[in-house]
């Protein structure tokens, strides 16, 4: 790990605004800082909140949120709450794996792009619905799920 991503970890941890600073928004602002928890993190966490390592990862790997490796180039979600999924999601779900090229979410051996399940984006009228790099889409069928999953992978794509 390179000197500036440990100070960035560094600040984050020590740093926090808030008058109470829990192993939770420690490892939040070092996730908000670099993209992800690494190791080296984790024991800054456990270091500046006098707790084990141990109590530290089981904090962080309680929350499925979290990433334990650096981010993909590319965040797609597909939300598979209540009303996306009456309403479809389940097949902009496997759209998305059939571009991906994934069997269940996670991220592409290329380090492209993370594929998650939201269990809410917040658009339930326009169900179904999916985010890539945090721009939101729908209603979204699985045609152009998989457009929109291609055209954020081409070169240049952003969207």
């Amino acid at each position: 790990m390179d000197n500036a991503t440990k100070k960035l970890i560094t600040d984050a941890v020590g740093n926090q605004p808030q008058s109470t600073v829990t192993v939770l928004s420690s490892l939040l602002a070092v996730e908000d800082a670099i993209g992800y928890i690494p190791k080296e993190a984790v024991e800054a966490v456990a270091q500046r909140m006098a707790a084990t390592v141990n109590d530290v990862w089981a904090v962080a790997t309680f929350y499925p949120n979290f990433r334990f490796d650096p981010p993909t180039e590319h965040r797609i979600e597909v939300c598979w709450g209540p009303s996306c999924h009456v309403m479809g999601a389940t097949g902009v779900i496997a759209a998305a794996q059939d571009a991906l090229q994934l069997s269940d979410e996670g991220d592409t051996p290329d380090g492209k792009a993370t594929l998650r399940y939201n269990t809410c984006l917040g658009a339930c009228s326009h169900a179904p619905v999916m985010a890539i790099d945090h721009h939101l889409a729908g209603p979204v069928t699985p045609d152009s799920a998989r457009a929109r999953i291609a055209a954020s992978l081409s070169a240049g794509g952003r969207h």
